[in-house]
């Protein structure tokens, strides 16, 4: 009688193979490679759309201030207006849901992942801030408290940047989708930046 040729996994042994735990792949089963995927998706320049349309039409309202000021171009003036129209429109959107952008602000801020009431106060804080500067209100204060609030927030974004987290910035709320990626930690550091330059040169 024939002895029945082995397989590529049993080889010529002739005793009964031994069971397989389920996570041990079969050397004949190559279906079990699974390719893994990438961390972060492939983002394009529509997904910044929203972000470019509000910062656009923010400059565009503080340039609309500067002509009814009537005493030619100031840049601290359109600065202040900026920081003030910008800080009030992206407060506006994360109160529109503000559980919402508090479960999606936890996932990389780092004081709001440890404690979700600054998270949930985060949106009231921006808006003070930008009537703050509407109002001309205790500048000092207002560009200080700016500089550090927003430093703050860019120390967060750089961080889940540097692990690859494929996030959604909460910058917007849940009212839009922008992805979490050096356009927002410019977005933090450059109006931090505005901050310390008013602060230094202009209040």
């Amino acid at each position: 009688m024939n002895k029945e040729s082995g397989s590529c996994c049993g080889g010529g042994d002739s005793r009964p193979p031994e069971k397989e735990s389920p996570e041990a792949a079969s050397c004949c089963d190559r279906s079990l490679v699974v390719e893994e995927p990438s961390t972060r998706k492939q983002v394009s320049l529509s997904d910044y759309w929203p972000l470019m349309v509000l910062v656009g039409v923010t400059m565009l309202s503080a340039v609309a201030k500067q002509a009814h000021y009537g005493s030619g171009w100031d840049m601290m003036a359109w600065m202040a207006d900026f920081m003030g129209f910008f800080l009030v429109v992206f407060a506006m959107f994360k109160l529109f849901d503000l559980s919402g952008f508090a479960d999606g602000f936890q996932k990389y801020d780092l004081l709001a992942m440890r404690c979700r009431p600054y998270a949930l106060v985060y949106p009231t804080l921006e808006l003070l801030l930008g009537v703050g500067y509407l109002a001309r209100w205790q500048p000092v204060m207002v560009l200080s408290a700016t500089a550090i609030l927003l430093t703050f927030g860019a120390l967060g974004v750089l961080n889940a940047l540097r692990k690859g987290l494929d996030l959604n910035c909460a910058c917007m709320g849940t009212a839009l989708n922008v992805p979490l990626t050096t356009v927002a930690l410019t977005e933090d550091l450059a109006m931090a930046g505005m901050a310390l330059v008013m602060l230094l040169f202009g209040a």
